[in-house]
């Protein structure tokens, strides 16, 4: 047996182990930005809805209107 096999595998290990750590922690980080972007996506959403009902001169849509003082 090669003298050096058994440190070899040691580093293997090693590295393995700062492997599955990292891959689990980009795996909670993917999880945590899907969750930002469901979030986001959400208010766009909200957002163009707005848009919508202002532009069709719903509640709020009356921007350009003089207010009643003048």
């Amino acid at each position: 047996m090669n003298p050096q096999l058994p440190e070899r595998i040691t580093r293997l290990e090693e590295k393995l182990s700062l492997s599955e750590d990292l891959l689990d922690h980009l795996n909670r980080m993917v999880a945590t930005q899907q969750q930002q972007i469901a979030v986001l996506a959400r208010e766009v959403q909200r957002l163009r809805e707005a848009m919508i009902t202002a532009q069709e001169g719903g509640p709020g849509g009356q921007h350009d209107e003089r207010p009643p003082h003048y």
